[in-house]
This record gives structure tokens, C-alpha cells and sequence, in this order.
């Protein structure tokens, strides 16, 4: 048990240069939350389901994060200051990383799958301050959702969303990193606004680009069927 805790501590000490010592980090929100979670979680599995809601109410006075307690949370799940909410069907894996004001929130239960209403946030990701998440989808490994995006389709895995309706940043393969960055998204121009938009304005193009194509694929057709016909009448 000790063991297990002072992976967890180390794990998120290694996420956050602020902390001096594993033991500052016990006293992080984050920290609480989570702890307190596992035990509503415990109470929910067992159909106890008053007493689950009252530990997850008493957490959320406590630390401003809502975690409902039948969400499903994998090992050093670290979320960073507070004011996070995550929904009754949310599935989180493992080394997840989640900064303040984010949501995991539903959609319309009708339109959810076997009543998920809740994303699932796969191993390694990290969700940038304020991201909203919504419905039944899935967010790849090793994922990065950046400030603010809002992100309602599925996410591949090692991809970086930004914006809203959140899309994916053009990132090169050779500056593809796998290994942990603060705050989701390096401090370099691929990543600055303007760069951003252009790249928005390429994909935007080139979709233009092949609805000519096609467009002028049809047209072609419709000429070539006319002039058969013509033939065929003379």
C-alpha cells in the first residue's frame, strides 16, 4: 500500500516541477480527490449508493473537483489544481494528466452506446486547462487536448486537438514526442496561433481542392453522356 503510494507521488512529482518533495504533493486537491473517489467508487460498486454520493459531495466541498463516483479511474491519474468534473461513465487509463477547469462531461443518453454517456481517456494522456470533452468517445494514447478545445469526435492515438470545434495540429513525425510534456504542448512556433490557422486554411484548401475535382469529374460525365445520346439520336 505505502509502495503504491509513493509511486503515485513520484508519478505526479515527475509531471509537476513544483513540488520540493513527494510529500507536498499529498497535500495537492488532486491528490484528495481521487483518494476520496476510490472509496465512493468502492461504495457504488456495493449499490451503496447514498453513502457513495455523500463521500463524492464531501470531496467536492473539499477540493473543487466533482468526480462522480461510478466513473472508472486507472493508476496516477494526476489532476493539477482543481475545478474539474467527470461524468458517471467516464473511463480513465493510466499516467493521465488533467489540468484545472476541465470536463468530462455527456451527451443525450439516446444517442450514447450501451448508456455510455462519458468519454474514455486512454493511457498517457494529457487535457489541457479548460478543455471540454463531451460524449461517448474515445481520446487515443498518448493524446494531447490543448486550453480550451472542445472535442466531440474520437481522437487518434498521439494526436494534438486544439480549438472548437477542436482539430488536429500538423505535426511532423520526426517532432512527434512520446514522452511526457508539461502542459500538453511544447513552447515552440508549430504550436504559436498563426501557425494554426494557416495550417486550418491548408486543410480548408485542399478539401476545396477535391470538391473541384470531383465537381469537375461530374461535369465532364454529364458532357461525355450528353454527346452518346446526341450520336445516338442522329
Amino acid at each position: 500500500m505505502f509502495r503504491e503510494l509513493g509511486a503515485y507521488l513520484d508519478s505526479i512529482k515527475a509531471r509537476d516541477p513544483a513540488p520540493r518533495s513527494r510529500w507536498e504533493v499529498l497535500l495537492y486537491p488532486g491528490v484528495l480527490a481521487i483518494g476520496m473517489h476510490r472509496l465512493a467508487h468502492w461504495l457504488f460498486r456495493g449499490e451503496l449508493y447514498f453513502f457513495a454520493r455523500l463521500i463524492n459531495h464531501l470531496a467536492r466541498f473539499l477540493t473543487a473537483i466533482d468526480i462522480h463516483p461510478g466513473a472508472k479511474i486507472g493508476r496516477h491519474l494526476f489532476i493539477d489544481h482543481g475545478f474539474t468534473v467527470i461524468g458517471e461513465t467516464a473511463h480513465i487509463g493510466d499516467n493521465v494528466t488533467i489540468y484545472q477547469c476541465v470536463t468530462l462531461g455527456g451527451t443525450n443518453p439516446t444517442s450514447g452506446v450501451g448508456g455510455k454517456r462519458h468519454p474514455t481517456i486512454e493511457d498517457n494522456v494529457i487535457l489541457g486547462s479548460g478543455a471540454q470533452v463531451l460524449g461517448p468517445i474515445t481520446v487515443g494514447q498518448r493524446a494531447r487536448v490543448g486550453a480550451n478545445a472542445v472535442v466531440t469526435q474520437d481522437v487518434p492515438e498521439g494526436a494534438t486537438m486544439v480549438g472548437v470545434r477542436a482539430r488536429p495540429t500538423l505535426v511532423e513525425a520526426k517532432q512527434y514526442q512520446k514522452d511526457f510534456v508539461p502542459y500538453g504542448t511544447p513552447c515552440s512556433e508549430i504550436f504559436d496561433p498563426s501557425t494554426q490557422k494557416l495550417e486550418i486554411l491548408q486543410c480548408e484548401m485542399e478539401q476545396l481542392q477535391k470538391r473541384l475535382a470531383a465537381f469537375a469529374k461530374e461535369r465532364n460525365g454529364d458532357e461525355d453522356d450528353s454527346e452518346t445520346k446526341g450520336r445516338d439520336s442522329a
